[in-house]
This record gives structure tokens, sequence and C-alpha cells, in this order.
């Protein structure tokens, strides 16, 4: 039987692999997030700030998660379709930042 200490290092170590595979995530999204977000300003162009906004426009229109717009509007690079519903949002975002540009 488990001792009062072991009990609690085993839920510590269990508790730490979980956060270390959140945490793994959470940076492979980041990095999907960035590429999507290069792909934007070089698209747009525009800003870092305003490629964030757009992609979080398009994620919130299309009631996707930002990662998996990120994740779509990556996937074109090896010739996969972007989605509909987010194409639609990309080009409506599109014309609205240039639109913005404009004034």
């Amino acid at each position: 039987m488990a001792s009062a200490e072991e009990t609690a290092l085993l839920t510590e170590v269990v508790e730490l692999r979980a956060r270390n595979e959140q945490l793994g995530r959470a940076l492979a999204s980041r990095a999907v997030i960035d590429q999507a977000r290069g792909m934007v300003m070089a698209l747009a162009p525009c800003s870092s700030e305003r490629a964030w906004d757009l992609l979080v426009d398009v994620s919130q229109h299309c009631n996707i998660k930002l990662r998996d717009v990120a994740a779509a509007l990556v996937a074109t690079t090896k010739d996969e379709t972007l989605p509909e519903p987010i194409q639609r949002a990309l080009r409506r975002a599109l014309r609205r930042l240039h639109l913005t540009d404009r004034r």
C-alpha cells in the first residue's frame, strides 16, 4: 500500500504531465496561428496586429476556434481547399480591412 507521501507525489506527477501536454498543444497551436498570421500579412498586406485581428474576426464569424481557422489557412499551402465558410469570412474581413485602410 502506498504511503500518503507517495500518493501525493504520484498525484503531482500526473498533474505535471497533464500540464506539460497542455503546454505542448498550446505551443503547436501558436506556431500554426503565427504561420497563418504571416500568410495574412503577405495577402493583405498589413501589420501583425491587423492580421491577428483579421484571423480573430474570421474565427468569430465562422464560430470556429482560431487555431482551426489558422490550420485550415496553412493547409492551403499543401493544396488543401479552404472550407467555404472560412473563405467567405476571410473575403469579407479582407474587404473590411481594405476599406478601413482607404479612409
